[in-house]
């Protein structure tokens, strides 16, 4: 039985066509609450770029490492806030992590020029599309090459602060920057099929939009780290 089957995951005696109308107002909202989310994100990153004191305040100081330590964290336990009973909630969740990455990449604002964040925003832009239209469109399960990948992400995370207090290798740190964005170009694949399976598997209206901010949160983490390390694999400091 064809995995996408809606009869056979909740939907009951709904159409073919009624499913796929659904399907595609859902992962629009999904794709909408992602772009608010880092558009969020760049506000948030302008702003404090245009504070110098505020970001030598946070970023020459062990400030940083507690930012660090805030986005990771709210990356693994805020999924818990998406499906609690008030929607608010999550959104409000969503945008706080949006406001956190805002916060930790506003220093890039000031050690790259403008012309190095639009190439690799623009680079990010057709990566993620096209990786997520592939997710989205494969009949192929994804879900054994997705846990796979997202337990590489724990050794990315290992192998980075080993990088940073012991290795302090230029090599190594381009190497991790190549690995870092194939691993999340696959995430993105895995993460929009998943995205795409919550819908499937039904339960309602009100569930729909709490899982459509989660699949917002799920997407716009991996669209950030790429964009940070495809920034950081092809920008050229400013000055």
């Amino acid at each position: 039985m064809n995995q996408y089957d809606p009869r056979s995951v909740g939907y009951g005696q709904a159409s073919r066509a009624e499913i796929d109308e659904g399907l595609r107002a859902y992962m629009l909202r999904v794709y909408n609450y992602m772009c608010l989310g880092i558009a969020f994100t760049g506000i948030v990153a302008m702003f404090v770029a245009s504070q110098p004191q505020l970001v030598f305040m946070i970023f020459g100081s062990p400030l940083k490492w507690v930012l660090f330590a805030a986005v990771i964290g709210f990356g693994f336990f805020a999924p818990k806030l998406f499906f609690s009973n008030n929607q608010l909630v999550g959104q409000v969740a969503f945008f706080s992590y949006a406001g956190l990455w805002g916060l930790w990449i506003a220093p890039m604002a000031l050690m790259y020029s403008g012309a190095d964040i639009s190439r690799a925003f623009f680079i990010t832009s057709a990566m993620f599309a096209g990786m997520s239209l592939y997710g989205y469109t494969t009949k192929k399960d994804l879900s054994g090459i997705g846990r796979f990948l997202a337990l590489a992400t724990i050794g990315i995370l290992i192998a980075l602060l080993a990088n940073i207090f012991i290795f302090e290798s230029s090599i190594f740190d381009t190497i991790l920057s190549v690995v870092v964005v194939l691993v999340f170009a696959g995430l993105t694949a895995y993460e929009t099929q998943q995205v795409k399976n919550m819908y499937v598997a039904g339960h309602g209206q009100n569930a729909n939009d709490q899982k459509a901010v989660f699949g917002a949160f799920l997407l716009y983490g991996t669209f950030v780290t790429m964009f940070i390390w495809i920034l950081h694999l092809f920008g050229g400091n400013s000055d």
